[in-house]
């Protein structure tokens, strides 16, 4: 998957599956379930109900869900193997170091009596003091501090990063920011569901300043406020597809020279606040957001900024606060979401252990659940698909010898990382209390931001990584030129020892293949073999790229969801673009496998079929409306039926497995099918 930076990871796939290393005694399992499909429907009208229909009809989103499909199941395995962890960590604290922090933060996390006496005591000396700001210069000096101490990140992005054009180093870099609600469009549309769902977020601003000892009428004064600076700062914002440029983004300046845009700040003195101090450049992805955004701080009340300040500590401690904190969270989060029911409390506690000491509770998770076997069948599987993906490079018709040349160097120089890290994060100065969950928060926000900015002038360390071991889901990450496959992932249905070839590689290696293919999709393919922002195709080979691109744009934008709301095809293109190569590629690399170059029916279906089906039982999800509708807006991949559907009608080789004639609603003719990589 792929990343802005590591902290964006949308990453890029969207969950994998669970690893079955053990065989069962019982029935031999069933890869492809016919009681899963619907054989009322043609495949060749809508693949995705075929392979699923009777699977989707028979599993609801439960109350506790936004969504319900392969991966939030083996997300729901990989919770109870943590709780499972977890628990007997903390019932045995004294066995070693290791268990001991792992229970004591589990502990912390249940421990909701302690949190329900304490209300907002662990803020309320942090809101004291921002009330008592006086000047516009504290305000902009309690902005930069403020993400030093885990308070909040308020109006503008920051991050240590590696240099685009230089991944051989770090950087100080700057982002727009300063909005709580998921996209920019929420602030700006006036459609009746933006309009609702700012409506809500002004009640939920109100009543957490009400939980925080203010009147009613001060927290709806608040409250106010603190929705027209945030509409401000999203009117300065570039959208999601403007930001997916990755030359748009890049605008490096002295710290002398850009502060003399922004003249309200000074960036080598908040350089110095944020803990990067002697700075004499820096990377600024908008640089104007951060103009307008200097405008605002001159011209908004002192108030407001105060008000607003103060909501980011509220916020960004909500959840780890008291039980009336946390619920009505949620209770504005089922209006962006439409989720029913909160999350029991374990599974909160599992999740954010895996967030917050993910390197520790990983080891625990890796010596119970992940085998040698595993990585080393995993890096067969990534070579072969690796070999194969070369193999199409050179036979492209549309590019030509010298881009393909520099294409193969890039493809051959991808790191390949499974399971989890050669070399943990141990966390040092990490203090984890069992009686101060608040407290534990803290110092690992602490830890986190430190761990950052501590990077510069060092070099790049590209042992870390962007995801935990026991995470159901991959990543391609472009300034390092690798891909990441979490232990999490290898499971079925990507990836079981006993499965067939069809089933592995219409599952794991289609991953794989999506992975490697981030490194050639509109952003990926802009970032030559050592991770750099370099261009290295013809100019003619480019333009051809960008024409087959667009093809694939125009697919995606006809898609609906909801009936009415269309995907994004140029916000999607990036995921598209992997699954479309990555099925692609997986599917050559199974024809040259015993079972790929057999006729041989399993349960009724031939290897071909099989390969199809795999992939699409891997996408089955239902969803909720108001979540579908916010991931339009926000999310980089396209919704499940797409991502069955979308590749396949592009494929020869599916059209015959499955007789699809031209009668057929998923039929695309033979020339208008797009084959990019």
């Amino acid at each position: 998957m792929k990343n802005y930076l590591l902290m964006l990871i949308a990453f890029s796939f969207t969950s994998f599956a669970a690893y079955s290393q053990k065989k069962s005694s019982k029935s031999p399992m069933k890869y492809i379930d016919r009681a899963n499909m619907d054989f009322n429907v043609k495949p060749g009208d809508n693949f995705y109900e075929y392979a699923n229909g009777n699977w989707l009809r028979n599993n609801p989103v439960p109350n506790s869900q936004t969504r319900w499909g392969s991966f939030n199941i083996l997300a729901e395995t990989s919770a109870q193997r943590l709780k499972s962890i977890s628990e007997e960590a903390a019932a045995n604290p004294t066995k070693n170091a290791l268990t001991q922090r792992v229970g004591d933060f589990y502990a912390s996390a249940m421990d909701s009596t302690s949190r329900n006496k304490l209300g907002y005591e662990p803020i309320k000396a942090e809101l004291q003091k921002l009330n008592n700001l006086t000047t516009k210069q504290q305000v902009i000096q309690e902005i930069a501090t403020m993400r030093t101490i885990g308070a909040g990140a308020p109006l503008f992005g920051f991050y240590v990063g590696q240099d685009a054009k230089d991944a051989t180093r770090y950087m100080a870099q700057l982002g727009q920011g300063g909005t709580s609600l998921p996209d920019r469009d929420y602030y700006l549309k006036n459609d009746p569901t933006s309009q609702a769902v700012r409506s809500a977020y002004v009640s939920y601003i109100k009543d957490l300043f009400v939980l925080t000892g203010n009147t009613p009428d001060a927290a709806a004064k608040k409250a106010d406020e603190i929705m027209g600076l945030e509409t401000g700062l999203a009117k300065l914002q570039m959208s999601r597809v403007e930001m997916r440029d990755p030359i748009k983004r890049y605008n490096k300046f002295s710290v002398a020279d850009f502060s003399k845009t922004t003249p309200g700040m000074d960036w080598k003195t908040l350089l110095i606040a944020m803990k990067v101090p002697n700075q004499d450049s820096i990377l600024v992805s908008n640089p104007d957001f951060l103009k307008g955004a200097d405008a605002l701080l001159s011209a908004v009340p002192l108030d407001t900024w105060k008000a607003y300040l103060q909501w980011s500590v509220i916020k960004s401690a909500a959840n780890y606060l008291s039980d009336d904190f946390v619920n009505r969270s949620f209770k504005f989060s089922q209006v962006l979401s439409g989720q029913k029911e909160i999350e029991p409390r374990w599974q909160r506690a599992t999740t954010l252990s895996d967030r917050a000491i993910g390197e520790l509770i990983g080891q625990l998770y890796v010596e119970k659940y992940f085998t040698a076997a595993a990585k080393a069948r995993m890096l067969t599987l990534v070579e072969n698909i690796q070999q194969t993906f070369a193999d199409r490079i050179k036979k492209l018709d549309w590019m030509s010898e010298v881009t393909k040349e520099q294409a193969l160097i890039k493809l051959k120089a991808i790191v390949n990382k499974i399971g989890f890290p050669d070399k943990w994060e141990t966390y040092p100065g990490v203090v984890i209390n069992r009686n101060d969950f608040f407290g534990n928060m803290k110092s690992i926000s602490a830890f986190g931001y430190n761990k950052m900015v501590n990077r510069m002038g060092k070099p790049v360390d590209k042992t870390e990584w962007g995801m935990t071991p026991p995470t159901i889901n991959a990543y391609y990450n472009s300034s390092n030129n690798e891909i990441v496959f979490p232990a999490g992932i290898l499971q079925f249905p990507f990836f079981d020892f006993g499965a067939d070839d069809a089933i592995n590689y219409g599952g794991a290696a289609a991953v794989i293949g999506h992975e490697l293919t981030h490194g050639f999709d509109d952003q990926g393919r802009q970032y030559d073999a050592d991770g750099n922002l370099k261009d290295w195709w013809t100019a003619e080979d480019a333009r051809k790229f960008k024409a087959l691109a667009q093809k694939v744009v125009d697919q995606y934008d006809a898609y609906t969801v909801n009936d009415s709301i269309h995907v994004n095809g140029k916000l999607t293109l990036g995921e598209n673009l992997a699954d479309l190569g990555g099925l692609n590629i997986a599917y050559e690399a199974f024809k040259k496998t015993p079972e790929g170059k057999s006729d041989k029916k399993i349960d009724g279906f031939t290897p071909d079929q099989r390969f199809f089906l795999a992939w699409a039982q891997v996408w089955r999800a239902n969803i909720l409306p108001q979540s579908a509708s916010q991931r339009i807006l926000t999310d980089p991949h396209s919704p499940s039926q797409y991502r069955t559907n979308g590749p396949i009608s592009n494929m020869d080789s599916w059209y015959k497995a499955f007789d699809v004639m031209p009668k057929d609603k998923l039929y695309k003719p033979e020339n208008e099918r797009i084959k990019i990589w």
